[in-house]
């Protein structure tokens, strides 16, 4: 298993030639620690701005929490198959790249998102995971898909009370309140989004009407306008005045 540079390389197998147990020292990521009998990486409060490369295949426990990580790329975990807890707590985390869990292995059992600025998530974002999730103290928007997946996750029960609305649908109808009595209450987001969607609808195509109705009354103004002009002109030219000729020809004729 990866550890990291020698001040703090734990090094449990004290009769390991000196090249191997070098070599496993040289595997852990900058700026983390790793412990060999637990297959434990720790980066917790290395002020890591991103998921750190070199992360042992190895991996068991992986210790993200209290960082600055703003999201999470969708590969970023895809070859720690033997990862069984994941903490990625107390980060800046606003989004999750589509499928961004997908890729964590069916062993995993602890997943802890709390603590971070995720105010969307679908279940595309965790695929078949059945880890048990922490949620709480995000700053959730309450929609169709955010009901969808808290319906799919496997949610700590000690802390799924703490995730809280702090937008909706409904337009801050909901807001501060658990998204868990909320669906226990009979809310259904997926109906309100559905509603709110087809008033939209309802109000774009008003107002498209709105405006071409406004704009043919203008083209018709301006054309009656424009040919009131074109009368009143006619009207203010002068009459022909007949030349002697016209009028020699006439008497002649008669």
């Amino acid at each position: 298993f990866g550890l990291p540079a020698p001040d703090s390389c734990y090094l449990i197998f004290p009769a390991l030639p000196l090249i191997d147990t070098v070599g496993l020292c040289s595997q852990c990521p900058e700026r983390c620690s790793c412990q060999w009998d637990t297959a434990t990486v720790s980066c917790t409060d290395a002020g890591l701005h991103e998921i750190p490369e070199g992360i042992p295949l190895e991996t068991v426990s992986l210790h993200l929490e209290r960082n600055f990580i703003r999201t999470i790329p969708e590969s970023a975990f895809s070859e720690l198959v033997h990862l069984r807890d994941l903490y990625l707590s107390h980060n800046h985390l606003d989004s999750l790249s589509t499928g961004a869990m997908r890729h964590l292995g069916p062993g995993l059992r602890l997943l802890d998102l709390s603590h971070n600025q995720l105010r969307q998530a679908s279940r595309e974002d965790f695929g078949s995971t059945r880890a048990k999730t922490r949620l709480y103290h995000n700053p959730w928007h309450c929609d169709c898909s955010l009901q969808e997946l808290m319906e799919t996750l496997n949610l700590e029960p000690e802390t799924v009370n703490g995730i809280i609305c702090e937008s909706s649908v409904s337009l801050g109808e909901h807001a501060g309140q658990p998204i868990v009595k909320l669906l226990d209450s009979g809310v259904n987001f997926c109906s309100l989004q559905r509603k709110t969607t087809d008033v939209a609808m309802l109000v774009t195509m008003f107002v498209w009407f709105f405006m071409v109705i406004v704009y043919v009354v203008y083209y018709v103004r301006q054309n009656q306008a424009e040919a009131r002009r074109h009368l009143e002109y006619l009207k203010s030219l002068p009459s022909p005045k007949k030349t002697p000729t016209e009028t020699d020809t006439l008497s002649t004729g008669f």
